[in-house]
């Protein structure tokens, strides 16, 4: 087989390479001339026994040998990859099962399994040292709950709280001597106000929980892990005490500053339908993590701050899926001037799979 490349004309030096190599590719005797125009690279065959192959296609050409040419283009351009799936410890075995990365916890796979029944526990509780170890299971608190012992576990819970006007977390662990776990839980203020959140964390681990209706869905005060939950839906208030009257700060986790050793992998954390949100995440924890969550709306969605502290480091930020409902366009990440963003990688758009802008940085 003698083949004899004519011509290329005005072709990108990528473009040659692939009318090259179409042009090898085509099997039998003769020669081929090769030209590229705004339309596409034609190979003009002097074969009758050529063969085409990939998406080369025969078309009329007056300019070539016996009248048809072979036009072929470059290979359509694809959208780059997703992030590779994670592969954190498995939470503890439960009746509810979220999906895995690049889908996301819905209400549908958090709070209590289907099918329990729970009993209502009407009044404030405590639960220190003398239940460590143990699990309460299939209560319905109507009442504030405070945890100050260790190694105890919350499974199938409803926190509803009550009517107050002081600050409270529904479920209070700071206080807490040792690791308490929570699993498929809903936390939502039967009476929400400006002064109560859904949780506040110390010494936390929490797996599938249904957090809304709060004005932070949870606070965090170091050692917290939260992964597999739904956080969506905080209630707005007009004037809160806490902000000088001024209106409410509403962030889906708000880490305070100084404790360290904050986690969240695999949420979804959606502000996009709370009124003025201010982020998804509101952190000044050192040793921040956030990985595979949905993460929307706020002013920007991450916002961490050194606040007290003479800095904030280490934070990552990998491979998390940004909504678009930022009240700042486009700010998915904002760092302060005292913050170290230590890693961002592999964050795309949740709607195109393109990567978000690079961290906006101001105090």
């Amino acid at each position: 087989m003698i083949m004899i490349l004519k011509r290329i004309v005005q072709a990108s030096r990528a473009n040659q390479l692939v009318a090259i190599g179409v042009a090898l590719s085509i099997a039998g005797a003769g020669y081929i001339l090769v030209r590229s125009n705004a339309s596409g690279f034609f190979a003009a065959l002097e074969s009758e026994a050529a063969t085409r192959t990939g998406n080369a296609q025969l078309v009329a050409d007056a300019g070539a040998s016996g009248g048809q040419a072979l036009m072929f283009s470059a290979p359509t351009p694809q959208p780059p990859p997703p992030p590779p799936a994670p592969t954190p410890t498995p939470p503890p075995a439960s009746g509810r099962s979220c999906p895995s990365f690049p889908s996301f916890p819905d209400a549908n796979c958090t709070g209590v399994t289907p099918g329990v029944t729970l009993s209502v526990v009407s009044s404030d509780t405590t639960y220190g040292s003398s239940f460590n170890g143990q699990t309460i299971s299939g209560k319905d608190f109507h009442g504030f709950v405070t945890v100050t012992g260790a190694n105890i576990t919350f499974k199938d819970c409803i926190f509803r709280g009550k009517a107050s006007s002081s600050n409270h977390g529904l479920v209070d662990t700071e206080n807490s001597t040792g690791l308490i776990t929570f699993m498929d839980i809903e936390v939502a203020p039967s009476n929400p106000s400006a002064t109560l959140d859904g949780m506040w964390l110390q010494n936390s681990t929490v797996y599938r929980a249904h957090v809304h209706g709060g004005v932070d869905g949870i606070k965090t005060f170091g050692d917290v892990t939260i992964q597999d939950s739904y956080i969506h839906d905080l209630n707005w208030f007009a004037s809160d005490p806490n902000q000088g009257g001024g209106p409410t700060h509403n962030d889906g986790v708000q880490s305070w500053a100084g404790p360290a050793n904050t986690t969240l992998r695999h949420n979804r954390i959606d502000l996009s339908t709370t009124n003025d949100g201010n982020a998804a995440w509101q952190d000044s924890s050192p040793n921040s993590l956030a990985e595979y969550n949905y993460l929307d709306g706020g002013g920007c969605s991450l916002n961490f701050a050194h606040g007290s502290l003479s800095s904030l480091q280490p934070v990552y930020v990998r491979n998390n899926y940004f909504g678009r409902h930022q009240g700042f366009t486009g700010c998915v990440v904002l760092i302060s001037t005292k913050t170290t963003l230590t890693q961002y990688t592999g964050n795309v758009w949740a709607d195109t799979l393109t990567p978000t802008p690079a961290a906006q940085q101001h105090d």
